[in-house]
This record gives structure tokens, C-alpha cells and sequence, in this order.
């Protein structure tokens, strides 16, 4: 398996040498077209292993990881996002591993054929897309996004939605109040009101080929700052990873305003570093090769 992209140390990794680092056992569940399914793998940690890898950032950028994602890539071409903002335990904290051996009837094995010799799990998704088998590939990448700051930062009266979308559309603090609600959502001490991250973007129309083509896209969050974050589709598909994330017009039953008239808030997670105040632009993106 190949670890590259934006890193210091690029490799290309052995069983041998996943096996070599801190061994982590899970047990996962999640549904595939085939039933419902249950293993316990052993693995390497996914974030360890990107993390000792040495993940290049902007320093001048603040949380620069956040715009950051990883590509895996099966060996018949299949491939995956996630977000590294999704995976940093400072945030998101998906203990995902790259499986090397799967326990069976009390004993441990390397993966077979069908999934073998690694496999990336994605532990709490409903379905298995993101279980990448026969895993080739992990790149990390920096997402290509173009809004810029408006000078002077400052709060935003509308956002844009471009990119892999069939309708690019801006929006108002009207138009997402004229849209239905998504359930009020509580972080910290304060609860939030606006419209599913994933509604919008599913309702300005997605990429439905080839088959989970959405699992290999993500949308890079702006504010009127420039400040960033990535979140991937894959992680807010009520279908897979199911966070719900929210683009947000009230806090505690009071429109936003010195925040901008909307706010990105992503729920359950560690710090609130993805949450984007004054947000100025989505853009949907599908994952390239490195």
C-alpha cells in the first residue's frame, strides 16, 4: 500500500510494517447489499499512521488541516473521502484503521482475498461504502477551493453553492428559512436552528454514477474571512457516516447576525473548529488522483 500526497514521508507500507505499530482491535457493524455484517479487524490507526507521516500544512493558514482530506483508493479504482478534520482527534476523532487481520471463530487471520491484504474502516457509518477493501492507496490532499476572503472579513449576507452540483444557486437568510428545518441541534450551550447540510446540497442535485460516486467527493466551507473547512459527503450522508452537520440561521431562538446570517455547525465533535461563521461559499468537489 502506497502513502503519499501532501506529506513529509511518503511510503510504500508492507503488512510487516502495519503490523509493527501499535496493534488496535475493533469491532465494527454496518449494512452492505449483502445483510447486515459484524467483524473485528486488527489494524494500524488510520490518524497515527497520517499523523507520524508528517501532514503538510499552510502555517499561515489557521487550521489549515481542516482543508485538508484523505483519498483512498481500492485497487480496482474505487475510491473514498475523508475528511481530516474527520479523523483528527481534535475534532471529529473516527478511530478508522487500516486492517490487516480479521478475527473469525476466535482466531485471527490476514484478510482474505476479498477484502485483503488491507482494508480502511470507517467505524459508526450505517453502510460499508467507505470500508474500502483491497486498499492501494492513501494520499492526503489539500482541497482546490477558490472562494476568496471579502476584505475585511466581516458578517455575510448570502452564500454561494457551486461546483459538482446540477444547480449552482446562492442563498439568502429568506431562502433557508423558507426551506423545511432540520431538528433543532444542541452543541455546548447553545442550540441551533437552520437546514441539513446535506438536504442542501443533495436537493441542488449530486453525481448519482458511477455507484457511492458521492462517497468520493467533499464540500470546503468559506467564510467572508477565508477561513475553511472540509467536510466529506460521505461523512454527512444520513445513508453512511450521518452527521449532522447544519447550515444554521438562529442560536437560541435569535436570528445570527454579528456571525453572519448563517453558520456552518457540525455537531459531536471534539473542538468546534469546523463550525464557519459568516459563510460566503460551499463548493462541492470529486476527489482526483493525486
Amino acid at each position: 500500500m502506497q502513502l503519499g500526497g501532501a506529506i513529509d514521508r511518503p511510503a510504500a507500507l508492507t503488512e510487516a510494517d502495519l503490523a509493527a505499530r501499535a496493534p488496535i482491535t475493533q469491532t465494527v457493524s454496518f449494512s452492505s447489499g449483502s445483510g447486515a455484517q459484524t467483524h473485528t479487524y486488527t489494524g494500524a490507526g488510520l490518524w497515527p499512521l497520517l499523523n507520524d507521516a508528517g501532514i503538510q500544512v499552510d502555517s499561515a493558514r489557521k487550521n489549515d488541516l481542516l482543508g485538508r482530506y484523505l483519498l483512498a483508493t481500492g485497487a480496482d479504482g474505487y475510491k473514498v473521502v475523508f475528511a481530516l478534520g474527520e479523523l483528527s482527534p481534535d475534532f471529529g476523532n473516527k478511530p478508522g484503521v487500516v486492517a490487516y487481520a480479521e478475527t473469525t471463530a476466535g482466531t485471527s487471520a490476514p484478510l482474505g482475498t476479498a477484502d485483503g491484504p488491507f482494508r480502511v474502516t470507517a467505524p459508526g457509518d450505517v453502510k460499508g461504502g467507505r470500508y474500502v477493501s483491497n486498499l492501494t492507496r492513501l494520499d492526503v490532499l489539500a482541497a482546490p477551493a477558490t472562494a476568496a476572503a471579502i476584505p475585511g472579513g466581516g458578517a455575510s449576507s448570502s452564500f454561494a453553492v457551486s461546483g459538482k452540483v446540477g444547480t449552482a444557486m446562492s442563498f439568502t437568510a429568506a431562502d433557508l428559512k423558507a426551506m423545511t428545518a432540520a431538528p433543532d441541534l444542541a452543541v455546548g450551550a447553545n442550540v441551533y436552528r437552520g437546514v441539513s447540510l446535506w438536504t442542501l446540497l443533495s436537493g441542488l442535485g449530486l453525481p448519482t454514477t458511477p455507484k457511492n460516486a458521492t462517497l468520493g467527493m467533499y464540500a470546503v466551507v468559506t467564510g467572508s474571512d477565508g477561513y475553511r473547512a472540509t467536510l466529506s459527503l460521505g461523512e454527512i450522508d444520513p445513508g453512511f457516516g450521518g452527521k449532522a452537520a447544519m447550515v444554521a440561521y438562529q442560536m437560541n431562538g435569535a436570528d445570527l447576525t454579528t456571525t453572519g446570517f448563517a453558520r456552518l455547525v457540525v455537531p459531536g465533535e471534539v473542538k468546534q473548529g469546523r463550525s464557519v461563521s459568516n459563510l460566503i461559499a460551499i463548493e462541492v468537489f470529486s476527489a482526483t488522483a493525486p
